[in-house]
Order: structure tokens, then sequence, then C-alpha cells
């Protein structure tokens, strides 16, 4: 099993930044990618972005050019950092770490972000 503990999260106005962390915990050998997803109100949860075990990144197209995610591998933490923040990235933001099988997919609680206008 792997635990998955996101913080960062809070309320910032339209322009403003914020920087997400997900430490890992637990059988983290089974996982090697790392990402991030959220969910707005009323809407279906969005992949936004994921990094390898390498340090490759992809990114959603929505947020592409204004977040950035990174990982250190020592503390086993993925980062992101989101910049010039609009109302509509305003969602609940979570942790995902997978690995080579089904069974590998590990979730976290979520971080609450509030852009407001």
């Amino acid at each position: 099993q792997v635990q998955l503990v996101e913080s960062g999260g809070g309320l910032v106005q339209a322009g403003g930044s914020l920087r997400l962390s997900c430490a890992a915990s637990g059988s983290i050998f089974s996982v090697d990618n790392m990402g991030w997803h959220r969910q707005a109100p009323g809407k279906q949860r969005e992949w936004v972005a994921d990094i390898t075990s390498g340090g490759s990144t992809n990114y959603a197209d929505s947020v592409k050019g204004r977040f950035t995610i990174s990982r250190d591998n020592a503390k086993n933490t993925v980062y992101l950092q989101m910049n010039r923040l609009k109302p509509e990235d305003t969602a609940l933001y979570y942790c995902n770490a997978w690995g080579r099988t089904p069974l590998d997919d590990y979730w976290g609680q979520g971080t609450q972000v509030t852009v407001s206008s």
C-alpha cells in the first residue's frame, strides 16, 4: 500500500500562485509515476499533469505554461507549482501515484484550491 498526503491548497486571488505538495509513504517501490488531477464542483475529475520516475512531464492544455510539476525522489514528494491562477482552476486537487499493474494505483484525499476573481 502507498499513502499519499497532499498539502498546500488554499484561497488565492486570480493571478496569484500556490504550490501543492504530495508526500508518499509505504510501498513506494511499487509506483513509478505520479501526477495531479482535479475535480471542480459538478464536473468530472480531470487530469492536470504527471511526471515519470525519470522526470518526464506532461500537462493538460488548460494548465500548460502556468503549472509546473516536479518531484524530489529523495523525499518521495511530488509538487505542483501553480502560477497565474484563474477562477476556473478552482477545484479539489488530488495526487495520484501508479505503477505497472492496475493494483498499483493510489490516490490522496485531496486539497482544495479556490481562486477568487
